[in-house]
């Protein structure tokens, strides 16, 4: 399944609620609220942003990946995305004990853990008695080019295949064909694809003038300089030349 597809699928919340239950082993899980694409935003640091961030009736939230290579499913980008989200869902002034049961899930389309399992469920313990941490984060890796036979390769194989008539019946089937195969949904899936590409020009425009704006830093001109000369905001021109310049080239 590709990144745009997936993101549009996500998007629904019956899917959404479909993937999960099956993941989880749990039919009774409600989703409440869903979002895709979400923006979370570090000052200090990398942002990043999640393809699917879902929360059910328990409370618990849940941000799932499908990702297409080994390096986007490495372990500490699943304990970045967890960390962005603690950060994200605590009010000032709350107890950590409020912070929710939170899940980062990573389908991936091939053994990225190198463990040779469908599902790998990741967990803090204790290391001395066996004893769970009690932190409540919870790690899931998923290879979807394994089938256990069950539900889960079920689901998997849905994943991985091109034609809405290879899938199984359910809410996944129902979101795919609806996406690929009706009018408004083939009307949908081009206009997000045109928005990315012009999201994709936006950005080479903006790496140009970044990297004029190195060029220009180095002949010592000054912020405000640069910003007129090359039409962006001064506030975008200060963050650009506070970075390392050597690394942004």
């Amino acid at each position: 399944m590709s990144d745009i597809l997936a993101r549009n699928v996500f998007k629904d919340k019956n899917a959404c609620e479909y993937v999960l239950r099956i993941i989880l082993e749990d039919k009774e899980l409600t989703v409440i609220d869903n979002e895709t694409q979400m923006d979370f935003r570090n000052m200090h640091g990398r942002g990043v942003v999640l393809d699917c961030v879902a929360r059910d009736g328990s409370g618990r939230v849940f941000n799932v990946e499908i990702q297409q290579d080994d390096e986007g499913a490495h372990p500490k980008r699943a304990r970045y995305h967890l960390g962005m989200m603690d950060s994200n869902v605590l009010d000032t002034g709350k107890n950590f004990d409020k912070l929710p049961e939170t899940y980062v899930i990573f389908v991936t389309l091939k053994d990225a853990l190198g463990c040779g399992l469908p599902i790998a469920h990741i967990d803090r313990i204790i290391r001395e008695n066996g004893k769970e941490f009690g932190d409540e984060e919870h790690f899931i890796y998923v290879d979807s080019s394994k089938n256990d036979g069950g539900e889960l390769g079920r689901l998997m194989h849905d994943f991985r295949v091109k034609e809405v008539k290879e899938m199984q019946a359910g809410a996944l089937a129902d979101r795919v064909h609806e996406l690929k195969e009706t009018e408004k949904g083939v009307e949908h899936m081009c206009k997000e694809m045109e928005a990315l590409r012009l999201e994709g020009v936006e950005e080479g425009r903006m790496e140009e003038k970044k990297a004029v704006a190195y060029s220009l830093a180095d002949r010592k001109m000054s912020a405000e300089e640069i910003a007129e000369i090359i039409k962006v905001n001064i506030e975008t021109v200060k963050g650009w030349l506070a970075g390392s310049v050597s690394t942004a080239r």
